[in-house]
C-alpha cells in the first residue's frame, strides 16, 4: 500500500468526500439540464420566434450543442490548473462559474424584447456553461477516485456519477412544479415560468460551495507533489505521453453521451411535439423524474459491480446492449403510444447508467496523476462533442429526411465505435493510482 493510500481518511471522512462530489456534480448538471429542458420546451418560442416550429427547434438545439464545443476548452483550462494547483480550488471555480451563468440565463430578456441580442447573449452564456462543465466532471470523479481505496474505487467513484441523474430528476421536477403551479396558462410558462428553475439554482450553488469548501485536497495529489515537480504543461504532457488513451477513452464515452441526450433532450421535444408523441408537458416531465430514479439505480449497481467484475467488462457489455436497443427504440416510439414512449425513455437512459457507472473509476485510473485531470477531462469533453451535441442536433432533420429509424442506425454506429475503443483499452480495476506516476528523474 502506498503512502497516499495510507492517507485515505476514515469512513466518516470518505463519506464526506463522496457527498461533496455528488452534491457538486448535481448542482453543475442541474444548471446544465435546465437549459436542455428549456431548449426542448420553450426556447424556440422565446428566442427564435421567427423561424417556425422545426427551424426554431433546430436553432434551439444548436445553442444547446454550443456547450459541448466549449467543453474541451474548459477541460484544457481547468485541467491545467487542476493538475498544477490542485483539484479542490479548481472545482470551486467551476461551480461558481456555472451558477452565475445559469442565473443570468434566467434573467435574459427574449427576442421580443431585445431582438437579435437575445439569442446572441444566450449562446454566449451557454458557451460559458459548457466551459465550466468541461472542468467539472473530470475533477469531481478523480477527486473521489484519488481518495478511495483501490478495492472500493468503483463504489466511491459512483457518487459523482449519480449527479447527472439526480440533476435531471430535479430539473424536471422544478419545471413540473412550475408548470402545475401556472396551470393551463401556457403563455405564462413561456413568458416567465421557465425562468424559475434557472433562478432557483442559486440555492443549490450555495449548498454545493458549502460542502466543497469543507473538503481537503486529495492525498494522491499531495503525495505526487512531494514526489515529483508539478508539470508546467499538463496538456502537452498528456498528448505527448497518452494520445492513444485520450482518443480511445473519448470513443468509449461517446455512446454514453449519445444515449443520455437522445433520451432526455431530444425525446423531451419529441414527446411534447404535435408531430411526435403529442403528449402533455406534465406527463413528459413526470416521466423524466422516473427516468432520473432509474438511472440512479442502474449507475449505482453497475459502479459497485465494477469493483468485482471490472470496469472494461461492464462497459463493453453496455455497448453491445446499446447497439441492439438503438435499433429497437424508434420503431417502438413510432407506435405513438404513451406507454411505448415511457418504456423507450426509461430503458434508453437506464441502459446508459450501466456504462456510466464504471466510467467514474475507469477514466481516472487510465491516466497518471500529473495530467490525470487534463487527460480525463479532455477525453470526456471530446466524447461530448460527438455523442452529446450531434445526435440531438441532427435527429429532427435526419428523421424528417430518412425516417426515425435512421436515428437508431446512427446510435448503433456510435455504440459499435465505443465497443471497439473500449476493447482496445486495458482493464484498470484495482490499479494503484500512484503506480503510473513518473519519477522525478524520468522527468529531467
Amino acid at each position: 500500500m502506498t503512502s497516499a493510500e495510507e492517507a485515505v481518511p476514515a469512513s466518516a471522512g470518505m463519506r464526506r468526500v463522496a457527498v461533496a462530489s455528488c452534491v457538486g456534480t448535481t448542482v453543475e448538471f442541474y444548471d446544465f439540464f435546465v437549459y436542455g429542458t428549456a431548449a426542448a420546451l420553450v426556447f424556440p418560442r422565446v428566442f427564435f420566434p421567427g423561424l417556425g416550429a422545426t427551424a426554431g427547434t433546430v436553432a434551439s438545439f444548436a445553442t444547446f450543442a454550443v456547450a459541448f464545443i466549449a467543453r474541451p476548452l474548459g477541460a484544457v483550462s481547468f485541467g491545467h490548473y487542476g493538475d498544477r494547483m490542485g483539484r479542490k480550488r479548481t472545482l470551486v471555480s467551476t461551480l461558481l462559474l456555472m451558477g452565475v451563468c445559469t442565473v443570468l440565463i434566467g434573467l435574459l430578456p427574449g427576442a421580443a424584447t431585445i431582438g437579435v441580442s437575445a439569442p446572441v447573449l444566450l449562446v454566449a452564456l451557454r458557451f460559458t456553461q459548457g466551459f465550466a462543465v468541461g472542468g467539472e466532471w473530470a475533477g469531481a470523479t478523480l477527486f473521489t477516485a484519488e481518495y478511495a481505496p483501490p478495492q472500493r474505487r468503483g463504489w466511491y467513484a459512483m457518487f459523482p456519477q449519480l449527479g447527472p441523474a439526480i440533476a435531471m430528476a430535479l430539473s424536471s421536477a422544478t419545471f413540473l412544479v412550475t408548470n402545475l403551479t401556472l396551470g393551463s396558462t401556457d403563455q405564462a410558462f413561456v413568458d416567465y415560468g421557465w425562468r424559475i428553475p434557472f433562478l432557483t439554482s442559486i440555492v443549490l450553488v450555495a449548498v454545493g460551495l458549502y460542502v466543497r469548501l469543507r473538503i481537503e485536497e486529495t492525498p494522491v495529489f499531495r503525495a505526487a507533489q512531494q514526489q515529483t515537480p508539478t508539470t508546467r504543461a499538463p496538456l502537452r504532457e498528456a498528448f505527448t505521453q497518452a494520445p492513444r488513451e485520450i482518443l480511445l477513452t473519448a470513443g468509449t464515452m461517446t455512446i454514453m453521451f449519445a444515449l443520455f441526450y437522445t433520451g432526455t433532450t431530444y425525446l423531451t421535444s419529441y414527446g411534447t411535439s404535435p408531430t411526435g408523441a403529442a403528449l402533455s408537458r406534465t406527463l413528459v416531465l413526470s416521466l423524466e423524474i422516473v427516468v432520473g430514479a432509474v438511472m440512479v439505480l442502474s449507475t449505482a449497481l453497475s459502479a459497485v459491480s465494477s469493483d468485482r467484475l471490472g470496469r472494461r467488462t461492464l462497459i463493453m457489455a453496455f455497448c453491445v446492449g446499446a447497439a441492439v436497443w438503438s435499433l429497437l427504440l424508434f420503431p417502438l416510439l413510432d407506435t405513438r403510444s404513451p406507454v411505448a414512449f415511457g418504456v423507450g425513455v426509461i430503458v434508453t437512459v437506464g441502459l446508459q447508467g450501466v456504462g456510466y457507472g464504471p466510467a467514474g473509476a475507469f477514466l481516472p485510473e487510465t491516466f497518471p496523476t500529473r495530467y490525470r485531470y487534463t487527460g480525463a477531462g479532455v477525453s470526456y469533453s471530446l466524447a461530448g462533442i460527438v455523442g452529446g451535441a450531434m445526435p440531438p442536433l441532427v435527429a429532427a432533420p435526419l428523421a424528417a429526411a430518412c425516417g426515425s429509424f435512421a436515428i437508431g442506425i446512427l446510435l448503433c454506429g456510435l455504440a459499435l465505435l465505443s465497443l471497439a475503443c473500449t476493447n482496445a483499452l486495458p482493464e484498470t480495476k484495482g490499479r494503484d493510482l500512484q503506480q503510473a506516476q513518473p519519477s522525478a528523474a524520468a522527468l529531467r
